[in-house]
This record gives structure tokens, C-alpha cells and sequence, in this order.
């Protein structure tokens, strides 16, 4: 029997009519959210065009250099490799920001668990099922001990977690020229033709697959930064902790208030995003292109690349997708601007430009949405008084 409360299966229960999931998108708070790093690019590509323009140089040219390398197979290859790197450093970051914490420490904390890994990777020759989840754990555990030390500073003597992960990054490369030396990390016989001190190669059991295509060989650790995005949105969106987190990023007091530990979401989450910083290494170091070592050939700076990335991607998993495609491709086109008489440091104007247009793109749509906010709220209340007048005079 269907009592008076039940409502039918196109109705809410007030007796409004159920929107679908596409009408319950906010157009207008998606519009804006694409608006704020779509504003950034093309300001920063009109920036550039200035400076190649000034500099004596065709602005289309240039950009024609990099939108052939762009769509050529090699080049797709390359920029998708650069991509999976940037992408685990992009959401090693995201996941501290969403907590309202800056885990600059990225830097520090994946370079330490690529040493580490691959020292652990070298001093053992394990079947490949053991081998690499052996070395991927050392390089999460390093990582996650490295930026827990900005966490317990932070939750026992209230240390800003922005100072502490900047001066870890600076012990970071003295714990590592320490360690990397013959005799600790490095061995004492040197191995292969290089003349800089490495550690010992990892077995071939160490190699991660590939995939061979008509550019090149691309990683098959791309497949692991994709579940890492995918479970990167599912915690937060899906768990008890990932609510905690969002919950304690918007307000420590209220989340308190409600009964969530917030030291401890401050702890697990530095923790977290440096077990996943840790991971940054690892499609170099278990690619046999790249030596299977820890050397002078780690590429620096991924770790502030994954700050930019989290920043133009609005710490999303999608949005930092398209964010580290395009960080790559820039990256990657670099060295054909250098082959074509192009000054390479143009990508770096670029980039650079993005950040700071970025910036400013999100504060000026930020304030146009609640202005537009401001302005649908005053109608309602106008409507709604012009509604109760018209009421009263009819009464």
C-alpha cells in the first residue's frame, strides 16, 4: 500500500520533479573552473609571442616546431613518457594541498626513495614478481618516512610544514652525497663504462614493461599513474578518510568540532603524498633505457614540476591529467626549438607565465563567482518579496 509520504519514481519527496546527473551539473561553476586555466595559457602564449616577436624571431614558426613534434609519433611517445612522471608528482602534491598542506618536499622525498630503491634493487637479484614490488615499496617507504618528519613537526611543535619540507629538501642532497659514495651506496669496483659515481645496477629482473609502438618505447608505468589518479579520486570521494581530509583542507576547527582527529589526517596525509612523491623515480629507474641505477643522471626538479601541475590542474585528478600533458609537451618540444635555432628558454617563459597567470586567472574567477553568487541570491530575495507584496494586495 502507498502511503501519502512516498513519492513517485519522478519525483522527489517534497513532489519536485528528480533531475538527471547532467542536469545537476552546476554549467556555470564548470565554466568557470575551465575558464581560470584556459585564461592562463593563452595569456601566456600571447606573452611569449611578444618576447619572440621582440627577439627577432617568428612567433608562428616557433609554435609550428612544436605542434609538428607535437602530433609526430616519436614526439607523442616522448611527451607521454615526460607525462607519466609529472603526473605521480602531480598527485603526490594534489593530495597534500586537498589537506591544505604544502608538501614542497617532494623534491627531497623522491630522490631519497630513488636512491634508496635502487640501492635495495641492486643489492638483490630476485625474480621480477618479487623484485619490483620490492624496490616500488622501499621507494613508498622512504618517501613516506621523509615527509613524516614535516608531519610530526608540524602536529608536536606546530613547525610549518612549508619550512620544514624546504629544509628537508636541502638535507636531502647532503644525506645523498653522503650515502652515494664507494664503499656505502655506490660500490667500491667501479661497474660499466660511466665515470660518475652510481649505484650498482639492478638486475634485468628490475625491467617494467613497455609498450613498443612506431615511436619509441613507451612505459608501461603509465598504467600505474592512471590507477593512482583513479584511486586518488575514489579515496577521495568514495571513503570516510578522504571526507576527513577535504573536511580538515577547509576547516581544521569545524572538522575537530566534529570529531575528526586533525593531527592525525595532518600525519597520514604528509605521509601519503610522500609515499606517492617516492614513486615519482620509478619509471626511470625501472626502465632498462635508463640504466637501472641511481646516479647524477636522476632528473632534478620533478618534484617542483608536480606543485606547478597540482596548481594548473585545481588538484584533480582529470584536471592535472591535462595539466601534465601539456607541462610535457612543452618539456618535450623544448629540444626541437634548440634544433631549429629557437631559444629553448622560451619554454620556460612559458611555463613560468602559466603559473603566474594561473594564479591570477583563479583569484579573478574565484571573485566573479561569488559576485555571481551574490547576484542570483539578491534576485531570489527580491523575487520572493515581490511575491509576499503581491500577496498582501490581493489579500
Amino acid at each position: 500500500m502507498t502511503t501519502s509520504t512516498e513519492s513517485s519514481p519522478g519525483l522527489r519527496p517534497g513532489g519536485a520533479p528528480r533531475r538527471g546527473r547532467l542536469q545537476r551539473i552546476d554549467r556555470e561553476r564548470l565554466v568557470l573552473a575551465i575558464a581560470a586555466p584556459v585564461l592562463a595559457v593563452l595569456v601566456s602564449v600571447a606573452i611569449c609571442c611578444v618576447l619572440l616577436a621582440a627577439a627577432g624571431y617568428n612567433p608562428f614558426d616557433a609554435f609550428r616546431v612544436m605542434s609538428n613534434y607535437g602530433f609526430a609519433s616519436n614526439g607523442q611517445v616522448a611527451i607521454l613518457n615526460k607525462a607519466t612522471t609529472y603526473y605521480i608528482a602531480g598527485i603526490a602534491v594534489a593530495f597534500g594541498f586537498r589537506m591544505n598542506l604544502f608538501n614542497i618536499g617532494a623534491n627531497g622525498q623522491y630522490q631519497l626513495g630513488a636512491l634508496f630503491a635502487a640501492y635495495v634493487g641492486g643489492a638483490v637479484n630476485l625474480p621480477s614478481f618479487i623484485e619490483i614490488p620490492l624496490v616500488l615499496v622501499t621507494a613508498m617507504l622512504v618517501g613516506g618516512f621523509w615527509a613524516g618528519i614535516a608531519g610530526v613537526l608540524k602536529v608536536t611543535r606546530g613547525v610549518n610544514e612549508v619550512i620544514s619540507t624546504i629544509m628537508l629538501n636541502a638535507i636531502t642532497t647532503g644525506v645523498i652525497g653522503v650515502l652515494l659514495v664507494p664503499g656505502r651506496f655506490a660500490p667500491e669496483i667501479k661497474t660499466g663504462s660511466s665515470n660518475s659515481i652510481q649505484t650498482k645496477t639492478m638486475a634485468a629482473s628490475s625491467d617494467f614493461f613497455t609498450f613498443n609502438t612506431n615511436g619509441g618505447k613507451l612505459y608501461g608505468f603509465i598504467i600505474i599513474a592512471v590507477l593512482l589518479g583513479v584511486l586518488f579520486q575514489l579515496t577521495l570521494s568514495r571513503t570516510r578518510f578522504g571526507f576527513d581530509l577535504r573536511a580538515t583542507g577547509r576547516s581544521e576547527e569545524a572538522a575537530g568540532a566534529s570529531g575528526v582527529n586533525v593531527k592525525r589526517m595532518v600525519l597520514i596525509s604528509m605521509c601519503v603524498s610522500g609515499a606517492l612523491a617516492g614513486l615519482i623515480g620509478m619509471p626511470d629507474l625501472l626502465s632498462a633505457d635508463t640504466g637501472h641505477f641511481f646516479g647524477q643522471s636522476v632528473q632534478a626538479g620533478v618534484g617542483f614540476t608536480g606543485i606547478a601541475i597540482a596548481l594548473l590542474g585545481r588538484n584533480t585528478p582529470i584536471g592535472i591529467a591535462f595539466a601534465t600533458l601539456l607541462w610535457a609537451f612543452l618539456d618535450a618540444t623544448a629540444g626541437q626549438l634548440s634544433t631549429s635555432n629557437y631559444p629553448p628558454e622560451i619554454v620556460n617563459v612559458m611555463q613560468g607565465t602559466i603559473v603566474i597567470c594561473v594564479v591570477v586567472a583563479y583569484e579573478l574567477v574565484r571573485r566573479f563567482g561569488i559576485k555571481r553568487q551574490q547576484q542570483k541570491v539578491g534576485a531570489q530575495l527580491a523575487a520572493q518579496a515581490a511575491a509576499a507584496a503581491k500577496k498582501e494586495v490581493a489579500a
